[in-house]
């Protein structure tokens, strides 16, 4: 290739295939989106595809300049790569991109762009709502009262229901960590202990918090929120030796991923009595012989901190922006590296 050849600008107009499975183009993809990929990037028949070993997955995948991924899309090894020789670009409308791009991806130099930060905002809030209501126990609470007692007993022996002088202990300073923190000092209703053995100690006392290990936060937190991700490191970070050193009604909140959890002794501490507001497990979903169904003092959701719905939109507006910013010229506003994907979701 000559330098002349080399310096030619990229056209106006990249080729691009979306990549994801079915369920996410109807969700994240209406009229509005579709108008605005149009306007930007150069689209083939088929527009979208859910597998990139087909005839006509691959014949589009040798035309793509820029892949729009989301979920569902499969895992970009060396031969999906060696079949698309203009590939420069991988953009996700979702958040983690662990799923599908491969050391491969990096290793040919292919920018790479999240939308985590989209779906962060939706899980933050989810977070803000769980911890709220764990200070004064209302959803175990609202189990309790489903059984007709008429001296309202059931309010003693779930330790002060406050909102008032509380600590709650975050353990990631993530997307979500972050944003969490930041929520919940705006209303100044608790003190924050960050537990990140990575974290800008600057950016968490900007936060309004303060940073802590995770031994000496324990035995402080009303309530324990975790927004780790999901690493070798990570994995059962919170054990049964540190279920232990909570205190008594404290309340665990995890939004974040289940294998943070020991889940033998999440179920024996939660039996014990511990408080927990869960929205992942692991497994996900739990076997049917679980405790953690049937506990009053545990309220399960089916992962649903996450983008859905008309949620998801906003991480598609996010991903059409880095394409918007990828055509003109300019840099992505949500690069992931390789060195970065090792110590985040």
């Amino acid at each position: 290739m000559t330098a002349a050849r080399a310096a030619a600008p990229r056209p106006a107009r990249p080729e691009t295939l979306l990549v994801m499975d079915d369920r996410a183009l109807a969700m994240q993809f209406g009229a509005a989106e579709l108008a605005r990929l149009g306007a930007t990037a150069a689209l083939g028949e088929p527009v979208a595809v859910t597998e990139l070993t087909s005839g006509a997955a691959r014949r589009r995948l040798a035309e793509a300049e820029v892949l729009l991924t989301s979920w569902g899309c499969p895992p970009l090894g060396a031969d999906v790569l060696a079949a698309a020789p203009r590939l420069r670009a991988v953009l996700h409308a979702a958040g983690s991109v662990r799923p599908h791009v491969t050391d491969a991806v990096f290793d040919r130099g292919l920018l790479v762009t999240t939308a985590a930060d989209a779906n962060a905002e939706p899980v933050a809030h989810f977070t803000l709502a769980a911890v709220l209501w764990a200070f004064k126990k209302a959803p175990f609470l609202a189990n309790d009262a489903r059984r007709f007692r008429d001296d309202w007993t059931y309010a003693t022996g779930r330790g002060e229901l406050s909102g008032r002088d509380r600590t709650v202990v975050v353990v990631g300073f993530s997307r979500v960590g972050g944003r969490v923190t930041r929520l919940l000092r705006r209303l100044d209703l608790a003190r924050v202990l960050v537990v990140d053995p990575v974290v800008d100690p600057a950016a968490v006392a900007a936060a309004g918090a303060e940073t802590a290990t995770l031994a000496d936060a324990l035995p402080r937190a009303d309530v324990l929120s975790l927004h780790a991700p999901a690493l070798p490191g990570t994995r059962h970070l919170i054990g049964a030796a540190q279920l232990a050193a909570l205190p008594e009604h404290a309340v665990l909140v995890n939004t974040a991923r289940g294998s943070l959890v020991d889940t033998a002794a999440l179920e024996a501490a939660c039996t014990a009595g511990l408080h927990a507001i869960l929205d992942v497990t692991d497994p996900e979903p739990l076997p049917a012989h679980s405790p953690l169904y049937t506990l009053p003092n545990v309220v399960l959701t089916p992962h649903i901190a996450g983008s859905l719905g008309s949620e998801t939109r906003r991480m598609t507006d996010l991903a059409l922006t880095e394409l918007e910013r990828y055509a003109a010229g300019l840099p992505p506003l949500a690069p992931v590296t390789h060195a970065s994907l090792e110590v985040q979701a």
